[in-house]
């Protein structure tokens, strides 16, 4: 891993905060409300980030801390919003996020919340309260979502006799990717708990009236039973020892099969024969035709991309899968960055390269847009992959970008992007092939119009 620069300052940074990550993930569970104990401007910036790429509205919560908090607590107003989000929204659970301010002042939550409890939670219809620490200052958007995963499994998962369902954790995806994912399953013929489960609350339908919680994520039953399945598949190269997959299998033995994001073919081929061990069943057959057909267009498209040079930038898993698919359809990439700083970016690009013939790329963790422009000046390059954030740079530097992940801001369907399975990988090969056509046509002095 290549070290960057000192610095005292973070220009257009590489990452968002932490109890956004955990605001995404609680809203992937059926009939739960996303509750922030901090100041509303930490609430309000997140839902019109969350809003502006997923087109959808969401209500996130929050305790509303003032001045006076700061010095005195935040006790009251967090048991106040509490009551509150009870009798306007009538729950099934509420997920509760800290914010710099909360950590910073000693805001024991989980103590709060067992008073709370104690005062006004005694009957049977009480929405359940699931606490996580997500200070700012202490990770990104993805650690503060797989923060919030664990903490769902840790307080309402339960043990008991194994069944043959299996656990899906995919991490930080698009709505479009879970909706495959469910399909991939159910053509296994396996039932399946995907934990969290966004793909309808924040990518549904149209509706006359607006419903205060969306319909749809996954079901609080099928949490609590998480822990009789048969196996847990965590999606997830450079996620921390301590996870949602761990707590699974150390708490309730469920067999844990960790695997990186299935983008491009090695990986999705990992991820496939993963699925086909733990059912017995073999790969379906449409899944084998859209890899084949996946093969025929690389070869056909072939000689447009060979030996382009890009930069990545994202979450770390999403970067590391990029990478991987990268090299198998002959694009250098010479730099790859992430905002992350899990230390483990770096020997996950190494693994997923190392059976092929492409060089090493340097990996930047914990860097900001202003490194990232500083260095891709010096490297040469000609495509970016990434999200929004890098559009500036792009425009500045004159070089194509291809949006993928999150955030996107300055186009519709980000959350209808298709990244997993040979199925997302033949939509990024198209659309990175017809990128770098439409780069050379526009540069043309003459143009052409047949290739």
């Amino acid at each position: 891993m290549t070290k960057m620069p000192s610095y005292t300052a973070t220009t257009n940074a590489c990452k968002l905060c932490k109890p956004l990550g955990a605001s995404l993930a609680f809203r992937g569970i059926e009939g739960c409300v996303p509750f922030l104990h901090g100041s509303q401007g930490c609430a309000t910036y997140m839902r019109r980030y969350i809003i502006s790429h997923f087109n959808e509205p969401i209500d996130i919560a929050s305790s509303s801390l003032g001045e006076k908090h700061a010095v005195y607590g935040g006790s009251a107003n967090l048991k106040l919003g509490l009551k509150n989000v009870i009798q306007k929204y009538h729950p099934q659970l509420i997920g509760v996020a800290t914010t710099c301010l909360t950590e910073t002042i000693g805001d024991d939550v989980k103590m709060i919340i067992s008073e709370y409890i104690k005062e006004f939670g005694q009957d049977a219809g009480h929405p359940g309260i699931v606490s996580v620490s997500t200070p700012s200052y202490s990770g990104t958007h993805m650690e503060g979502f797989n923060a919030a995963v664990r903490a769902v499994v840790e307080q309402l998962s339960e043990g008991g006799e194994k069944n043959a369902a299996v656990n899906l954790l995919p991490g930080f995806v698009s709505a479009a990717d879970l909706r495959y994912l469910h399909d991939l399953f159910a053509d296994f013929g396996c039932n399946l708990t995907m934990l969290p489960d966004y793909s309808d609350t924040l990518d549904g339908q149209a509706l006359n009236d607006y419903p205060l919680i969306p319909e749809g994520g996954t079901p609080l039953a099928a949490i609590r039973k998480m822990g009789c399945s048969a196996a847990t598949v965590e999606l997830g190269r450079t996620l921390p020892e301590l996870s949602a997959g761990t707590v699974l299998h150390d708490r309730h033995q469920v067999p844990l099969h960790r695997l990186g994001l299935p983008i491009g073919i090695r990986e999705t081929d990992r991820f496939m024969a993963a699925i086909s061990g733990i059912t017995g069943a073999a790969i379906p057959e449409n899944h084998s035709k859209a890899r084949g057909r996946l093969i025929d267009s690389m070869v056909d498209g072939h000689k447009y991309i060979f030996g382009k040079r890009a930069v990545v930038y994202g979450e770390e898993d999403l970067v590391v899968g990029l990478t991987s698919f990268l090299a198998e359809i002959g694009i250098k990439p010479v730099l790859c960055a992430s905002g992350g700083k899990s230390g483990k970016m770096a020997s996950a690009i190494a693994a997923v390269l190392e059976k092929t013939p492409s060089a090493m790329p340097e990996v930047h963790e914990d860097a900001d847009f202003y490194d990232i422009e500083e260095r891709a000046k010096e490297l040469g390059v000609d495509l970016l992959i990434g999200h929004s954030k890098g559009y500036a740079f792009a425009r500045r530097q004159n070089i194509p970008l291809v949006r993928v992940g999150f955030p996107i801001h300055d186009r519709m369907g980000g959350q209808r992007i298709l990244h997993l399975g040979y199925h997302g990988a033949q939509m990024l090969f198209d659309t990175i092939t017809n990128t770098i056509i439409e780069k050379k046509q526009d540069d043309s002095d003459v143009g052409y119009s047949y290739m």
